[in-house]
Order: C-alpha cells, then sequence, then structure tokens
C-alpha cells in the first residue's frame, strides 16, 4: 500500500500576518508529527480572507509577495520538516492582487505559484486579478513522485479547472478553501475526482469564520472495485466544523491501478466534438452585468 498523508490544517486566522505565520508554523509542526507527507492551509492564510465587510482599498495593502518573508518562511520550514506545504495568501500584483497558493516541496523547493483563475467577480473578488493558467508538478515525497495540482474554492465550480489538471496528469488536486461546504459543493468535488479518477484535497476554515463551517475534505476518485458489488463512497475523510489538523491516508497505489483500468478520466472523450466549450461567448439566461472578459 502506497499511503501519501495530505493534512488539512482546518484552522481559524490569528488576525495579523506575523500571527498567522506563528500559528500556521505551529500546526505545520503538528501535521508532520501526524505523519503529514503535504500539509494545505485554507484560502488566502495570509490575511485570514478577510476580504468582506471592509474596503477594498483597505484589504488590497495587506497583499505580500510569493517572495516575501511570510511564504518563504513555510518554504524553509517545509525543508526543515521534510514536508511538502501549500501555503496561500493575498499576492501583490500589477494592479490588483491575485489569490494565490505556492507549493513548496519537502525540500523547500518551490514548485509553483498558482493564481486563482476564477475569482468570484459577483462580490469582493472583483477586487483580484485572476490567474491566466492551471498548474500540476512533480512532488518527490516518501512514496516517490506525485503528480499534484491545484485550484482554489471557486475554480471548483467549473468542471474545465478539474478536467485540465487531470490533462496535465494531476493525481492529486489541492485545493484550498473559504466557503460553508454544504452538500452541493461537496458534490461538486466528488463528481471533479470521480469524472477525473483523481483525488481532491479541500481545506477549509472552521465554523469560528465567518461564512464557513470547517468539513474539509478528500475524495480519492476511486468508485470501483473489484471485490465490492457496486459503487463505494470516494470520500475517505471528511472533517467536523471544529478546528484542528486532519490527516488523510491516501492509497495512491489503489488510485493509480484504477487509473490504468477504469473509463473516466481521458479514457474515452471525444475531445473533437467538444469545440463549443471553448467558444468565448455568453448569451441569455447567463448574461451578467459584472462580467468582466467580454
Amino acid at each position: 500500500m502506497q499511503t501519501l498523508n495530505i493534512a488539512l490544517l482546518q484552522i481559524a486566522p490569528a488576525g495579523t500576518l506575523d500571527g498567522n505565520l506563528k500559528k500556521g508554523d505551529e500546526y505545520c509542526r503538528k501535521a508532520k508529527t501526524m505523519g503529514a507527507d503535504i500539509a494545505l492551509f485554507p484560502e488566502m492564510w495570509s490575511n485570514g480572507y478577510d476580504i468582506y465587510e471592509r474596503p477594498a482599498e483597505i484589504w488590497k495593502k495587506e497583499a505580500v509577495s510569493a517572495d516575501s518573508d511570510f511564504v518563504n518562511h513555510f518554504g524553509s520550514l517545509a525543508k526543515q520538516l521534510d514536508m511538502a506545504i501549500g501555503i496561500t495568501l493575498l499576492e501583490t500584483a500589477d494592479g490588483n492582487p491575485h489569490n494565490t497558493m505556492v507549493l513548496f516541496d519537502r525540500f523547500g523547493e518551490k514548485k509553483f505559484t498558482y493564481a486563482k483563475v476564477h475569482t468570484c467577480d459577483f462580490g469582493a473578488e472583483c477586487n483580484l486579478t485572476p490567474g491566466d493558467d492551471f498548474y500540476v508538478t512533480d512532488l518527490d515525497t516518501a512514496i516517490g513522485n506525485v503528480k499534484v495540482g491545484a485550484m482554489i474554492c471557486y475554480d471548483r465550480e467549473f468542471p474545465e479547472s478539474a478536467r485540465i489538471l487531470m490533462l496535465k496528469g494531476a493525481e492529486v488536486i489541492l485545493v484550498p478553501n473559504a466557503c460553508p461546504m454544504e452538500i452541493n459543493r461537496l458534490s461538486q468535488l466528488r463528481g471533479r475526482a470521480y469524472e477525473n479518477m483523481l483525488a481532491i484535497a479541500t481545506c477549509n476554515y472552521p465554523v469560528t469564520v465567518p461564512d464557513c463551517n470547517g468539513g474539509s475534505s478528500v475524495f480519492d476518485g476511486v468508485a470501483y472495485l473489484p471485490h465490492l458489488d457496486g459503487s463505494r463512497d470516494t470520500c475517505i475523510m471528511q472533517a467536523g466544523e471544529e478546528e484542528g489538523v486532519f490527516v488523510a491516508q491516501l492509497d495512491l497505489g489503489q488510485l493509480r491501478e484504477y487509473r490504468e483500468s477504469e473509463v473516466h478520466g481521458n479514457a474515452y472523450r471525444r475531445p473533437d466534438k467538444y469545440s463549443i466549450i471553448s467558444e468565448n461567448k455568453v448569451e441569455h439566461p447567463f448574461v451578467r452585468d459584472d462580467y468582466r472578459y467580454k
């Protein structure tokens, strides 16, 4: 059994950048003692996703560089702990900031810097600059190389996000999150994992954070096993509402064997029939005045 241990840091922010650095450090160390290979933070940890109920001109000043002391601290910590860390931040950019995740491997090397592609433009995130691509990297772990990608919160709402990551080779998708994880959002994650035959690990804030409710989860994407009648539950871990570190044990060997034999993912697709998906037009009833990609 090739077990990849994924720690979801379902923790509440401390209220300051320095406080979040110290608390994040503390909980990464806890994750390591629990056997984690990867530790993942909730969305925009650097300022606790505190962008609602405050003027944008105030919170935009809290953005930090992807090469800041805050981010680099977690790169050094990853090397010290021999554990990959997915740290999240409000990132400085030309113009408005990004909503970003930086993934460090267990040697402290920065593997990618991903900026949220699907910003929530119907709310405060209209003041963010969206990212322009999805990334997959080869992550060295104690059980060998794992292909890891990322999407952030609202990216989950679009099947194209996970599909692109699958087509780029992702076996595991890391998803920082900051919203109520109710049945329909969980169903989206379940669906993305199922249809792409990959694992999706989502880290949310606990219920003590406004508009969040915990429920961090991991879906392994393995719907069928030879010795089972019918399908199985692909949810291998779901946290409660409280603050804490929640570790899921992902059977990577089982997932890889499943990907080599089952019918989803890229096994029987017909991409020559999907040209309408890439057409850049929006028609009734989906026209929105705040859509900014016209």
